[in-house]
This record gives structure tokens, sequence and C-alpha cells, in this order.
């Protein structure tokens, strides 16, 4: 094995442990952790015009360029709020896969669909949503003070808790691409 394999091999593998970790989406809260939350207005009420005051979620399909997925949407929250409940009155669906139901983001609103061909720079993928997402194409999960730069979420959807002003941003990336949210 070579130096190069050995820190290819050494990459994937740390990206696949930081998607396993950042796309956590466990269905329940750990009992350690505060359960307390804002209540969230019905997604009737979440908006795509004017001033955000509450959560602005964002799905950008990135690479993909599947519209389908894309959204942009105001959802109404008083304090902090668990992501995936905001991300549920944003009207967004998110599915894991067969091995992490719950624990990763394999498919935003249907995207990427299973027959979808995803090309990258070692040819073409498809993905199955069995186990872990591909190291070089996967949803990433992102989140934005109200005055600041985004970041990687350090959690996942049903731990993560954003609070009003914040913005989360569900993005596909391919070999990188994009690297991180428009400004």
């Amino acid at each position: 094995m070579t130096l190069t394999t050995i820190r290819t091999a050494a990459a994937s593998s740390l990206a696949a442990a930081g998607l396993l970790i950042t796309l956590a989406a466990c269905s329940t809260p750990v009992a350690s952790q505060p359960t307390t939350s804002a209540p969230v207005s019905p997604a009737s009420s979440a908006s795509s015009s004017g001033p955000c005051t509450g959560v602005k979620v964002i799905v950008d399909s990135g690479a993909l360029k599947q519209a389908a997925a894309d959204k942009s949407v105001c959802v109404p929250v008083d304090a902090p709020t668990p992501a995936s409940k905001v991300l549920d009155q944003a009207d967004v669906k998110t599915v894991g896969t067969t091995q992490y139901p719950n624990e990763l983001v394999c498919r935003v609103n249907g995207v990427p669909a299973a027959d979808f061909d995803i090309v990258h720079k070692g040819g073409t993928y498809k993905e199955e949503c069995s186990g872990m997402p591909a190291a070089f194409a996967y949803w990433s999960l992102w989140v934005k003070p109200a005055t600041g730069d985004w970041a990687y979420a350090q959690e996942g959807l049903a731990t993560l808790q954003v609070k009003p002003g914040e913005s989360l941003e569900l993005l596909y990336a391919v070999d990188g691409e994009p690297a991180a949210p428009k400004a």
C-alpha cells in the first residue's frame, strides 16, 4: 500500500465519520439533554417572503442541480427548537439509510432519486441509501447565526437546537463542491 493510498483511505474514513456525526438525526432526544423547545407554528405559517424572525430553512441541491429539492422558507420559532422539528414545519422531508435510518440524511425531498446518476470525478454513482453515503457525494448540514458566517453543524437534526434569527441549510456536495453555502 502506498502512502497516497493510505492518506486517501484515511481521508475517506474521516469524512465518513464526520458525516455520521454531523448528520446524526436520532428520532428521540438523549435523556440527559434538555428537551424544552419553543412551540412551532403550523407549516402553513412558514413564509418565504419578508425578513425572517424565526429560523430560515434552506435546501440547496448544490452540485446536483435538482430544483425539486431546493427550498427557502422562514419557520416561526421564538426559542431554541430541534432542527428536525423546524424542517418538519418547513415541509422538508428527509430520509435516512437502511443501516442508519435516523442517524444520516440520504435524501431530501426525494433527492437524489435512487435512479439518478450522480456524476463525480471517479465516474457515476447511484445513491441506494443502504449504508453510509459516499464520502464524495452527500447532504451536509450547516448553521448560520443571526450575525456571522456559515459553520458545519456539529450535531445532527434531532439534537441540534436552532434559535430565532439563525439559518439552517441542507447542502448537497459532490467532490467537495459546493464547499459551503452561499453567503
